[in-house]
This record gives C-alpha cells, structure tokens and sequence, in this order.
C-alpha cells in the first residue's frame, strides 16, 4: 500500500520536504498540533509541555517496548495559528542534534488541507542515517492517526 506521507530527500542536501494531504479541514488539522490531548492521542506520547508561542518550548516523554523513558523536545521559534510553526527538535541522548522544522499548514478546501514540513539537519549523513531508521512508515503512520482522530472529531462535531 503507497503511504499518503511523500517525502524527497534529494541526494547531497541535509534537508528532507515532507508533504501530506488530509481530508481534515485547516482548522482540525492545525489544533493536532497545538492542542496537548490530541498530540498525546496521535503521537503515542505524554506532553510535558507544550508552549505554542513565539520563543515558548516543548517536552514529550515516551516509553520504549522495553519500559524504558525517551525524552524529546525543542523549542518554538514561530507560531502562526492555521500557518506555521517553526520549531526545533531534538531526541535526548540521541547522537543526531537538533534539527530545524518549518512546519506549514494550507487550505485546500473547506474539508481539506495539507501539511509541508521542510526539515534541515546538521549534515547530510546526519539526514541519510534518520532514513535508514523506520522513519517514514512512523511518521505515514503517525498522520494515519492523525487523520483517523481528527475526522471522528470532524464527524461528531457535525452530529452535535
């Protein structure tokens, strides 16, 4: 099955374009995002703190299979409601570093809008060696969830 998360990685850049589409209204898909109870839904995870402001931070926490916690987090540089938010990330005690993410959210139409995540990592091998770890099918799999939560929000919201 053809995952709906396309991402190009263009051979010698330390850059990664992440695009996907969903058939959530711009409004649905930017509040998984900015509201922690659906962030912790779709991303399996626990929010520690989640700042969505200008200069405010984040902290998620996870367990692995093995019962163990994993740390990660950044700090937001820009926050535009149902435009954009540009954020670090960064996994603790992991050898990658921060990366840079410019995430940007568009309107399709009234029931559809899209995500472009341009992300931008420290090198180039940096970037290939976050390729050859299951990463494209968690993050198909984490906007699956994504789609799937924010459009049984979508279907009650319009039964109410």
């Amino acid at each position: 099955m053809e995952q709906k998360t396309k991402i190009i990685a263009e051979d010698n850049k330390q850059e990664l374009l992440i695009t996907r589409e969903f058939d959530l209204p711009l409004e649905l898909l930017f509040k998984a995002y900015e509201e922690p109870e659906i962030v912790e839904q779709w991303m399996g995870t626990k929010v520690l703190k989640l700042e969505n402001k200008k200069h405010g931070s984040y902290q998620f926490e996870t367990t692995d299979h093995k019962g163990n916690k994993v740390g990660f987090g950044g700090v937001i540089h820009e926050f535009s409601i149902n435009q954009k938010i540009t954020r670090t990330f960064e996994i603790e005690n992991a050898p990658f570093g921060a990366q840079l993410e410019f995430l940007e959210f568009e309107k399709l139409t009234e029931d559809t809008s899209r995500l472009v995540m341009h992300v931008v990592y420290k090198s180039v091998a940096i970037r290939d060696q976050i390729l050859k770890l299951p990463f494209a099918q968690g993050l198909n799999m984490a906007h699956n969830r994504i789609q799937e939560i924010q459009g049984n929000n979508s279907t009650s919201n319009q039964n109410n």
